[in-house]
């Protein structure tokens, strides 16, 4: 078997998570990451008939039995992960019963995978429904994100076309828009349903005064639509006492979904 740590998912996650602690977005032990992973690729530094131990998922998820997932560990601090991997992350695979996690790899000093795998496990469910190709689902607190959740009307219509409005990318990247939740007890099923069912619609959703969810084919994809929010976020914050003078219309919005071929929210322009 070769060395699991030299696996290019393993390093993926070690290089962001790294980067995310670097950057802000996850203090403390805030923030948790999954990543499905491709059974075959896993053969290849484990052996999948050893299971280390079993533990309950708190979610019913026997659609998604048989597949492997990387997952960052509850109580865990992104910074480190990079030192140690086989301690803050862990490899698990939906037991067939669906409510059961076989573990295989990592959370080494006897603990488990994040308290809202059953949030990550309902919106890999939504997102597989959409996109059979996506395969990550990220979960932040970016600074200026969740200051914009405490001072902007939390309306779905109204984050995304402030957000549209600051920068000619925020469109380009995010075309359907951001998907929004009020404030919601966190590490429940309740938020991860609510969460989820978002999830059909955008690729990223907003969790008022808390964070961000989003999700993607790949790692850098799905951390690029949270780092394009919250580019988005700060312009809107720094701009929000200074009179405006300068501002992307709708029509030039609109100028954008032709140019770069967009599939976006048409009700979100007023054309």
């Amino acid at each position: 078997m070769k060395d699991i740590l030299t696996a290019p998912f393993m390093q993926e996650m070690i290089r962001h998570t790294t980067n995310m602690y670097r950057l802000g977005y996850d203090e403390r032990n805030g923030g948790n990451i999954s990543l499905m992973l491709d059974e075959n690729e896993v053969a290849e530094y484990l052996d999948l008939d050893h299971i280390i131990r079993t533990i309950p998922t708190g979610f019913d998820a026997k659609v998604l039995a048989g597949k492997i997932f990387l997952v960052t560990g509850t109580g865990k601090y992104f910074k480190n992960v990079e030192v140690d991997p086989e301690t803050n992350l862990g490899i698990i695979r939906i037991a067939p019963d669906g409510v059961t996690a076989e573990l295989m790899w990592g959370y080494a000093d006897g603990g488990q995978f994040t308290s809202e795998l059953p949030a990550h496990l309902m919106s890999h469910i939504a997102r597989q429904s959409v996109d059979p190709a996506n395969r990550v689902i990220m979960h932040c607190h970016p600074d200026y994100t969740l200051a914009m959740t405490g001072v902007h009307v939390m309306d779905e219509r109204a984050v995304t076309r402030t957000l549209w409005k600051q920068m000619t990318e925020s469109i380009v990247v995010f075309p359907e828009g951001v998907g929004v939740l009020p404030w919601m007890v966190c590490g429940t099923n309740e938020i991860g349903e609510a969460t989820a069912e978002k999830m059909k619609t955008y690729r990223i959703v907003l969790w008022t005064l808390h964070g961000i969810y989003g999700c993607g084919r790949t790692m850098d994809e799905a951390f690029g639509l949270i780092e394009t929010v919250e580019k988005a976020a700060k312009l809107f914050l720094l701009r929000a006492v200074l009179p405006e003078v300068n501002t992307i219309t709708d029509e030039d919005l609109y100028a954008l979904t032709v140019r770069f071929s967009l599939n976006y929210r048409k009700d979100f322009l007023d054309l």
